[in-house]
This record gives C-alpha cells, structure tokens and sequence, in this order.
C-alpha cells in the first residue's frame, strides 16, 4: 500500500479532490450526470489514467535530423 501512494504527487491528489467534490455537488443538486463526471474524474488518478500521467500527451520526437526547408509565402492581393 505504501508503494502504491509513494507515486502520488500533487497534480494527482487535487485531480482526486475534484472529482469528490464534483460527486458530491452532484448528489446534492441532484444532478446525476455531474456525479457521473465526478465519479469519472475521481477514477482517473485512482488509476492512474489520462492526459496528466507520464507522457501522456508527449508526442515521439523525429529519429531523423533532416533539415526542413523553409516555406515562402506569396502574398496574393
């Protein structure tokens, strides 16, 4: 169990804290699709799953170190 939190950092926790409290608000104002998204988002850093995690939105950098060339515009009137 240790392990498993020793990888939480804080982008992690408030993601987790905002998905409680948007399950919460949902429950309150009876809006069930707001507690869906609430506990959508609460699921996300407990797995350790979307866009914030390790490279997740990293895209691979070229393996080749061809220069482009530079593109001209023309400015037509």
């Amino acid at each position: 169990m240790k392990s498993y939190f020793r990888s939480w950092n804080l982008m992690r926790v408030l993601r987790l804290a905002l998905g409680i409290l948007f399950i919460v608000q949902g429950i309150i104002a009876k809006e069930w699709l707001l507690a869906g998204l609430g506990g959508l988002f609460s699921l996300m850093p407990l797995l350790n799953i979307g866009c914030c995690s390790d490279s997740g939105c990293n895209t691979p950098l070229p393996k080749s170190n061809k220069k482009t060339e530079e593109t001209s515009y023309e400015e037509v009137h």
